[in-house]
């Protein structure tokens, strides 16, 4: 008998994402994004410079599964 191999799971890329690229992956704009960290409730941005911010990408996707899950 063969076993079955399942595939493996695509790794997921450990990067900085801006906020162009956030505001994409969650379908929310800017202001709901920083209300949202505000209360807590979405990932803190990390400074990179004076007027650069970026978010660490598997916080989001972490962030994003977990809301995919209470949904189910």
């Amino acid at each position: 008998m063969s076993e079955e191999n399942p595939l493996p799971l695509p790794a997921v890329e450990h990067r900085i994402l801006r906020r162009d690229e956030v505001e994409a992956k969650t379908g929310f704009k800017r202001a709901h994004i920083y209300s949202l960290m505000r209360s807590g409730k979405f990932p803190q941005a990390i400074r990179l410079g004076i007027r650069a911010v970026g978010w660490d990408s598997l916080e989001v996707e972490q962030w994003i599964a977990e809301r995919r899950n209470q949904r189910v």
